[in-house]
């Protein structure tokens, strides 16, 4: 029955609320007079006449019962949506109703009207009017429910018109989230005409559009869209505070057609500056195809994807590393469920890189030929803390590695590095430069094991990289936290620079420091105000008291620099990748650098006396400056 009406319910639902109400008002005579006559019907049990006193009584009903109806609201209600409150609502009126039709009835008396209708039709009326209300429910809730839903929804206009933007747009049509409006193209010829009913406007039209027609989202539909026509495009959105939804690309959209929840937020990746390079196959397979290859810290940011990546390049066996039960059980999962058709052995294995114990019972049980080591304590402010545990972890370990590499015959061994290794100011990045000395050193006194170092900044959406961290702030309303408003940082993405990484150590023949090309700094206050407008809100600040969100300065933490860089030394060389490059940095002789290593494990193993652990590793490390006071917790519960 409900389908059979369906198709009527839309041109009842397109009428004007007036004439809704006045639908309902004349039901309701209606209803008044027809319950009149069903009651004598009912009392006399046979078709009545309709005699001037009977239908004084029908007039009567609707004179009492409308204003009473009105009065308490009956026509304001949506009744769609009645419930348990509405019925009582409707009780009490006709309650209220009944007892002054039945009185009137009863003494006025009029002739061919008996005075018992008085009590039988106030109950008929309401049951058929409280029916009437669940039928119609019944019959319009639901439907109702969802045309108001896409009434509400909000506006959006697509940018782009090809194949991907009218699959989108089709998508939109039946969808309860966003509905579009518009189209944006680059293309004049296309100015001023449609698809499908949806017009299509120039770009340069899009502040005035968005303010005109209360547009909330562009939907970026251009899978192919060059990096630098992007960013121009994305500039132009900023300055019209709306915010913007992409598709992925056009790889990832190759299973099916495009829908509503391909959709997503604009990642930061989206603003880089500059069209990533395809990488070379030769260099990507030559240390990981057919061979047996270990990921240290398999489930950090850099060491998962660097597993992923590695899975495509089909190794014999891949020796997963952690020492995070729940890192490791994640990408082991992740593993399996998308290679488990290649029946490749991948082997979880919980280690710390300190335990050598266990890191040679590993490398004596595969033999492994590559060695990626991307484990490290990384958290600048969580290392100068704790510093004592960072120098454990990240040179110690290192060296613990390193050392197990060439007694087990590994080929090649490539170090996760930093730009914080370079002039450090902080102890993760003194440790790192420490742990790239090792390597030096070992490449120096030995050519057995080809050791590498590949040193990057920042990677995006990475633990702790400010582009998450900005995002949640944004969706909590703010304010976005800044340590310094001159910040600057280089940025890359993860898949990109796990690439590089994997191509620097196949250009390695024994101790370089490779560097790769991050492009341009960030100013990271100029990346919190683009995250900003590009969510279509505004910041808050003296010229702006009303905006949205509010960006604070925090200052810096303990060991932050305001700038980073990539290179000590001068002179580097290019390689025959674009974007690695060779350092040439200096370093220690083994001897005296295992000298140096002895002392430090001292301080380590027998006190936590952080003001000479600090000298010990100014004395290794001579470009170490480290800013500000001691911060170790410990230290400072417990000064020496």
């Amino acid at each position: 029955m409900q389908k059979i009406f369906s198709q009527y319910i839309s041109p009842l639902l397109d009428m004007p609320r007036v004439t809704k109400r006045l639908v309902a008002l004349v039901f309701d005579i209606a209803l008044c007079i027809g319950t009149v006559w069903l009651s004598m019907i009912l009392r006399y049990s046979e078709l009545v006449e309709l005699t001037p006193y009977r239908i004084l009584a029908m007039i009567l009903s609707v004179v009492i019962a409308i204003p009473i109806f009105i009065r308490t609201g009956f026509y304001r209600a949506v009744f769609r949506y009645s419930g348990l409150n509405a019925l009582t609502s409707m009780a009490n009126s006709v309650f209220l109703y009944a007892l002054i039709y039945s009185f009137i009835i009863a003494v006025a008396g009029f002739p061919g009207v008996p005075r018992t209708i008085g009590f039988f039709q106030p109950i008929l009326l309401l049951v058929c009017i409280s029916s009437s209300r669940l039928l119609v429910r019944y019959w319009l809730g639901e439907d109702y429910g969802l045309i108001l839903k896409r009434m509400n929804r909000p506006k959006a206009l697509i940018y782009g018109t090809g194949k991907t933007a009218r699959e989108l747009a089709e998508a939109l049509e039946s969808s309860l989230d966003m509905q579009a409006i518009g189209f944006l193209d680059d293309d004049e010829k296309l100015h001023g005409s449609n698809i499908n009913g949806l017009p299509i406007y120039k770009p340069a039209l899009l502040k005035k559009i968005a303010t005109s027609e209360e547009v909330s989202y562009v939907l970026l539909a251009t899978p192919n869209l060059s990096r630098e026509r992007r960013n121009q495009v994305l500039f132009l959105i900023s300055d019209s505070h709306v915010a913007v939804r992409t598709l992925p690309s056009m790889g990832d959209l190759i299973q099916g057609k495009v829908s509503i929840t391909d959709l997503r937020e604009l990642e930061i990746e989206d603003l880089l500056g500059r069209e990533p390079i395809a990488p070379q196959a030769e260099l990507m397979a030559s240390k990981i195809t057919d061979k047996v290859v270990v990921v240290t810290g398999a489930g950090g940011s850099i060491g998962s994807e660097l597993c992923r990546q590695i899975m495509f390049l089909q190794p014999s066996k891949l020796l997963l590393i952690e020492h995070s039960e729940a890192a490791l059980y994640t990408i082991h999962q992740e593993i399996e469920v998308k290679w488990n058709s290649q029946q490749l052995p991948v082997i979880p294995l919980i280690a710390s890189v300190q335990d050598k114990k266990r890191i040679t019972e590993i490398f004596n049980t595969w033999r492994p030929q590559t060695v990626y080591h991307a484990a490290a304590y990384k958290h600048v402010p969580l290392v100068e803390h704790n510093p004592a545990e960072g120098i454990r972890n990240n040179v110690f370990g290192t060296m613990n590695i390193a050392t197990l590499a060439i007694e087990s015959g590994v080929q090649d061994f490539i170090l996760i590095s930093t730009d914080k290794a370079v002039r450090p100011t902080n102890m993760m990045g003194a440790s790192k430069r420490l742990a790239e000395m090792i390597l030096q050193a070992y490449a120096q006194n030995q050519s057995k094991t080809i050791f590498t170092m590949v040193r990057f900044g920042n990677v995006l959406g990475s633990s702790g990289s400010v582009v998450p961290k900005f995002r949640e702030q944004i969706r909590a309303g703010g304010p976005i936290s800044v340590t310094h408003p001159e910040m600057t940082r280089y940025f890359m993405t993860i898949p990109e620079a796990v690439q590089l990484v994997i191509q620097a150590g196949a250009l390695a023949s024994g101790g370089e420091v490779f560097v790769l090309d991050m492009g341009e700094p960030v100013k990271i206050m100029d990346l919190a105000k683009r995250m900003v407008d590009l969510s279509g809100l505004t910041i808050k600040d003296d010229s702006q008291p009303n905006g949205d969100i509010e960006i604070e300065i925090t200052g810096l933490r303990p060991g932050e620099k305001l700038y980073e860089e990539l290179l000590i030394g001068d002179n580097p060389e290019k390689t025959i990748h674009p974007r690695i490059i060779k350092a040439s940095e200096k370093c220690m002789a083994l001897e005296s650098l295992r000298l140096k290593l002895n002392h430090l494990e001292n301080n380590l193993n027998q006190t936590n006396d952080i003001q000479e652990l600090r000298t010990l590793i100014a004395q290794l490390v001579p470009e170490y400056s480290p800013m500000g006071e001691i911060v170790d917790w410990v230290y400072l519960q417990d000064p020496i």
